[in-house]
């Protein structure tokens, strides 16, 4: 990846967002958001949405330049589905935790345990990860390939324990689980949780499934970030409980006005569930990227290759 200057300065003078909507048009550049990032990020997408949305966006655009507000995985994944264009991502130094703590040696160790595994990856995971896999899911269609993978083989899933774990509950699968979790979701207080729920009886509890299984226990509902937002503008309740990165609230709010909102703290009290990697991504940068064309998103065409097999085969699947 071509790293930016670090040196260089924005005149203060500049309107950035119109900058930035210039700049689109020039280049003829398509902006992919998650809904973790910042709201003002967020108010400028062509594109919104959680892994799998974005992942089939990324498959079908005509942009000649990608620009990825999200994390290294994400805008990675757009690159392997579009190995001619150029993929820009604001920060090259936002990770994510659950693809770090899957590298690609100690995978590649853990699965010469196993005798022909299948291997489903989350999303959420390097290059290299999935170039080692059968395919790819999302937590949008984790169930759907479950169910669909072979009931002939050991199946191996990585690297989120706890979404692996409810996919298996809820699939009736056998799963052999990498012992992997996103710093974010893990960390929720279930005590806090069950205070919140005595305090506001009305309220409907949604959760990521990438929570550990004492916080999920408490959720009227389980699913993706896209679930989530469908299940709060389609229920009755005037107020949630919110179990996942505090982002996707602006959305939320958008999606069901006048509705209440309520995040739970972490473990230390604190409602500071933020993920650090997707917040390192910021209008200057955006700007930044888009007027120098890097951080460009790089890696060998033979990885690529290999990486986009099953991430077709989870678009096919899904």
């Amino acid at each position: 990846m071509t790293d930016p200057t670090t040196t260089d300065t924005i005149d203060p003078s500049l309107d950035l967002r119109a900058e930035i909507l210039r700049l689109k048009r020039e280049r003829n550049a398509i902006l992919l958001c998650h809904y973790y990032q910042d709201e003002e990020l967020q108010d400028l997408a062509d594109e919104l949405g959680d892994s799998l949305a974005l992942a089939r966006r990324a498959a079908q655009t005509d942009a000649d330049v990608i620009v990825f507000c999200g994390v290294h995985f994400m805008a990675e994944t757009a690159k392997i589905l579009n190995p001619d264009k150029l993929v820009l991502l604001p920060d090259p130094k936002a990770g994510c935790s659950l693809s770090d703590r899957c590298p690609e040696s100690d995978f590649r160790g853990f699965l010469a345990r196993y005798d022909d595994p299948f291997v489903i990856s989350y999303v959420n995971s390097s290059a290299a990860v999935k170039a080692m896999s059968d395919v790819i899911c999302t937590s949008g269609n984790v169930l759907r390939i479950v169910e669909r993978a072979p009931s002939d083989r050991t199946i191996v899933f990585a690297p989120d324990q706890h979404l692996g774990r409810f996919a298996a509950q809820k699939t009736g699968r056998e799963l052999v689980l990498w012992p992997g979790s996103c710093e974010v979701h893990e960390i929720f207080s279930e005590k806090a949780l069950v205070q919140l729920k005595c305090r506001h009886p009305e309220a409907l509890v949604v959760a990521h499934p990438e929570c550990q299984e004492r916080v999920l226990r408490h959720a009227d509902f389980i699913g993706s970030t896209q679930a989530m937002l469908a299940k709060i503008a389609a229920a009755p309740h005037e107020a949630f409980i919110v179990v996942t990165e505090p982002g996707v609230l602006h959305e939320m709010r958008k999606r069901a006005p006048g509705k209440r909102f309520f995040t739970v703290p972490n473990e230390a009290g604190c409602a500071c569930n933020t993920c650090p990697h997707m917040r390192l991504n910021t209008l200057e940068k955006l700007y930044l990227c888009l007027r120098d064309r890097v951080p460009a998103i790089e890696m060998p065409p033979a990885l690529r290759e290999r990486a986009a097999k099953p991430l077709q085969r989870m678009l096919e699947w899904s």
